[in-house]
């Protein structure tokens, strides 16, 4: 299958980082092309390992010039303390210094511990490969044994279930809200541009319009990636199966089903695709946009912030709106909760969200509120005769 222009991006940035790093991590990134990691781990793994190396330069760990020039011994005898170190500087450093020089009333910010525990993962990778995967010309041993990363503990808040379903139910679309968002974008999106005397943002939203629409609806129908919705080609389209074939995480090729009314907006937006976007016809991806007069695939950046610019307006109108914003893994959200609630089981949509483990699909089990608080009622009402 085709790769995604995401793709083809990450693969020219990492190809712009790697001649800055060792040749121990060049060998690394090689040898997990080869496993099928994707350019955008890749390429993200890179970004976390340029940080980490100019912290051990600029805390004279390491004696090296250039990240280029940092050793293996620098990394074999590199101590626990220090990275335990390395873990409290990144929770703890202002990451928009910059913006608070020239805006001192902003909100210092600080890493999320998501962010934080994928830099020492990322780390965690390497340090695995050149201890247990790596092999010396002259020896035919791994570079060293001694991975300071296996002392260190990544923090993960637990969570109980119910815990999970809540702050899932907090960031999804509810069931009425999904046709709400949708007929919103068909009917009354442009209404509030000529409300808000924005005439210079209704001529693109009308010819954007039928793919904005199929863009969401597909997402909402299937609950795929937004990379995997970036990435679908005409050819990936069964129309008579009612099913798409997508790409996964590693490229692993996996066919998923898509409601009927999702490929309705997507005939609608096929119809007028070639017409509305010159060139259209000479690309096999599905979701063009225009770029310098021609038709050009849709980035994801692009995707996420159509989905923000009209979830955002959907939001608005409620007189005390609190500003809700949603993305397009939200709306992966929405529909996997909207599946568990209509009596689908959880190996069924495992098995369309395309997750590799039933446990990162079981935090789906508990977002119905209303049956839980249907059986509270219940019990109040037989305690209370």
């Amino acid at each position: 299958m085709a790769g995604t222009r995401e793709k083809l991006i990450h693969a020219k940035r990492i190809e712009n980082l790697i001649p800055l790093m060792p040749f121990y991590v060049i060998e690394y990134i090689e040898a997990k092309k080869r496993a099928r990691y994707s350019s955008s781990t890749l390429l993200g793994y890179l970004h976390e390992y340029v940080k980490f190396f100019s912290w051990l330069i600029s805390e004279g760990i390491s004696s090296a010039a250039t990240i280029k020039n940092i050793s293996l011994e620098d990394l074999q005898t590199l101590s626990k303390k220090s990275v335990e170190f390395y873990q409290e500087f990144l929770e703890n450093e202002i990451i928009n210094a910059s913006e608070l020089e020239t805006n001192p009333n902003l909100e210092p910010k600080t890493r999320s511990e998501d962010a934080v525990n994928r830099n020492i993962n990322a780390l965690k990778s390497l340090f695995n490969y050149l201890t247990q995967e790596t092999e010396d010309d002259e020896t035919g041993e791994c570079y060293f044994y001694r991975n300071v990363f296996n002392k260190i503990k990544i923090h993960k808040k637990e969570e109980s279930a119910s815990r999970r379903a809540k702050k899932i139910n907090s960031i999804i679309l509810n069931d009425e809200e999904i046709e709400d968002f949708l007929n919103f974008i068909k009917f009354d999106y442009e209404k509030i541009l000529t409300l808000q005397g924005k005439k210079k943002q209704q001529a693109p939203f009308l010819r954007d319009k039928e793919r904005d629409i199929a863009l969401i609806s597909m997402m909402l129908g299937t609950g795929v990636r937004v990379s995997e919705i970036a990435g679908l080609t005409l050819k990936e389209i069964n129309f008579q199966q009612n099913e798409i074939d997508i790409t996964r995480k590693g490229n692993k090729a996996d066919t998923v089903d898509v409601l009927t009314s999702s490929l309705d907006d997507l005939k609608a937006y096929l119809r007028i695709r070639e017409i509305k976007y010159p060139g259209a016809a000479s690309t096999p991806y599905v979701f063009v946009t225009r770029y310098k007069g021609t038709a050009q695939p849709i980035s994801v950046r692009a995707i996420q912030n159509l989905v923000s610019k009209y979830s955002e307006a959907f939001f608005a109108q409620d007189e005390f709106s609190t500003g809700k914003v949603i993305s397009p893994h939200k709306l992966r959200h929405t529909f996997a909760g909207d599946f568990i609630k209509k009596g689908g089981n959880i190996i069924l949509l495992r098995d369309q969200l395309g997750h590799n483990s039933i446990e990162t699909t079981q935090k789906y089990t508990n977002l119905s509120k209303k049956e839980r608080k249907a059986v509270m009622e219940a019990i109040e009402s037989s305690r209370n005769g």
